[in-house]
């Protein structure tokens, strides 16, 4: 969708230069209308991904509906340790109990892969294809199981560090492309 609105955009600046060089309104009002359709696609694109994110959230809901009235008293007590599993960053401490027993979690985000200094050597001079979800701080190889039917960003590896990714301990994707990398060499 998004090299739609691209093209579209570069489009409309086309329309504009050759409204100017040209000295003619019509063009310039082609430019305005292509801009509109390119931002309404966009629009609409926020939208769907909205509409997707929220799906789940009410599937979530729907199903603790179901229960007893007893239960939803036990689930309030468990949302403070929900709300630690879900934590973005973990602790230090943390950290490696999370690489030894990574399991993906329905709202949070895996914890971050404990890399072997070596393997982040290896990775960062390739420019291997990883993906990133919009709003998570994990870069994945594609097979993730984590990943299910979440929207992808295709990334380089070094960009993906680059910009703060880090990498997922589900599917520890240092260790993976460092593997790779050296049965090929």
């Amino acid at each position: 969708m998004l090299y739609i609105v691209l093209v579209l955009v570069l489009a409309a600046l086309g329309l504009l230069v050759a409204a100017l060089i040209t000295a003619n309104s019509l063009w310039a009002w082609i430019s305005i209308g292509v801009s509109v359709v390119a931002g309404l696609l966009l629009l609409f694109d926020l939208l769907r991904r909205r509409k997707k994110r929220a799906a789940p959230a009410e599937e979530d809901t729907s199903s603790s509906d179901e229960s007893d009235e007893d239960e939803p008293a036990e689930d309030e007590e468990q949302k403070p340790e929900d709300a630690e599993q879900t934590v973005l960053m973990p602790a230090a401490g943390e950290l490696g109990d999370a690489e030894d027993t990574p399991e993906p979690q329905q709202s949070g985000d895996p914890g971050e892969e404990k890399s072997d200094p070596e393997d982040v050597a290896v990775v960062s001079e390739l420019e291997v294809e990883v993906v990133v979800v919009d709003e998570y701080p994990r870069y994945h190889v594609t097979s993730c199981a984590w990943l299910e039917t979440r929207d992808t960003i295709p990334l380089g590896i070094g960009e993906a560090r680059q910009l703060g990714f880090t990498p997922c301990a589900l599917c520890k994707p240092d260790a993976e492309i460092a593997g790779q990398h050296r049965e090929n060499a």
